[in-house]
């Protein structure tokens, strides 16, 4: 009972944090920004506890932290293109470092240290891809798609547990996360797919301000499938990962819900899709 009411609060926070943030871009770029540290801090430090393995976590996360940044400035508008050259430097950097630091396995040491980058840096810095869009000569700050895009994966997450607690039975995938079942999975999904539809409307009456992204109900609920697939793969990515190093939590910076890699695993893969469907959508509907 008391571990319930631990991650009944802690969830309470967290789902109003990321709500409040996405309401002003300033707010949404630094909250973010911490998230991605924290994301990164972790996960180098989960693998440098595997033997062989030495990541410079100060410098993949400082990097990574710059990298969101960047990417904010960029498609704010407020930065040029130049502002990503001392990021190029920093992986380049830390490629040439191995050849001085002569550690046991420098190919793991490089593996890991890009994959901070490739799986956590990016997919958070392109929610600034999907915040802000180029309208003539202005940039518009639109908080609804990338808010979507958390709220999708909350309502996923909470579909799938009550239909496969009251109806699973056949499992999804037991080799890697032998409680979650296609039965909740599916139920999951409709849930998202109908609350899509249900966004759509509000953004078309002008509920939740002005949008920019101008979405119909059936692209709406494409972008809620895809959150949902590429959500629930997320979800298993870091599953895998945490079975592979042999532990059950990320971390325990987050009362009852574990490390920042327990929370956001499904994001790291639900926003760099979120952002292929949203920029290839034109192409078939032209």
């Amino acid at each position: 009972m008391r571990n319930f009411i631990v991650r009944t609060i802690t969830a309470v926070f967290f789902v109003a944090a990321i709500v409040s943030c996405f309401l002003r871009p300033l707010a949404m770029v630094l909250l973010f920004a911490l998230v991605t540290g924290l994301t990164i801090w972790e996960f180098t430090g989960l693998v440098n506890d595997r033997n062989g393995v030495t990541v410079n976590r100060m410098i993949s996360t400082v990097a990574g932290v710059y990298f969101f940044l960047a990417m904010a400035g960029y498609n704010s508008g407020i930065t040029p293109s130049a502002v990503f050259i001392p990021y190029l430097i920093t992986l380049i950097y830390l490629m040439v470092a191995e050849l001085y630091l002569k550690q046991e396995d420098p190919i793991h040491d490089w593996a890991y240290t890009m994959l901070s980058q490739l799986y956590i840096a990016l997919p958070f810095s392109l929610i600034s891809v999907l915040a802000f869009r180029s309208a003539g000569s202005d940039i518009l700050y639109a908080w609804q798609i990338p808010l979507s895009v958390f709220v999708f994966l909350w309502i996923n997450d909470t579909g799938a547990y009550l239909c496969g607690s009251l109806l699973g039975r056949h499992k999804l995938f037991p080799r890697i996360s032998p409680g979650k079942s296609w039965e909740g999975s599916v139920g999951g999904g409709l849930l998202v797919i109908l609350s899509a539809w249900g966004l759509s409307h509000l953004c078309a009456s002008g509920a939740l301000g002005d949008c920019p992204h101008v979405l119909s109900p059936l692209e709406y609920m494409g972008l809620g499938l895809t959150v949902v697939v590429f959500g629930t793969w997320g979800d298993l990515v870091e599953s895998l990962f945490k079975r592979t190093l042999g532990i059950k939590d990320s971390g325990n910076i987050l009362p009852g819900h574990g490390g920042m890699l327990d929370r956001f695993d499904s994001s790291l893969m639900a926003i760099p899709a979120a952002v292929v469907y949203l920029y290839t959508l034109p192409y078939f509907l032209s």
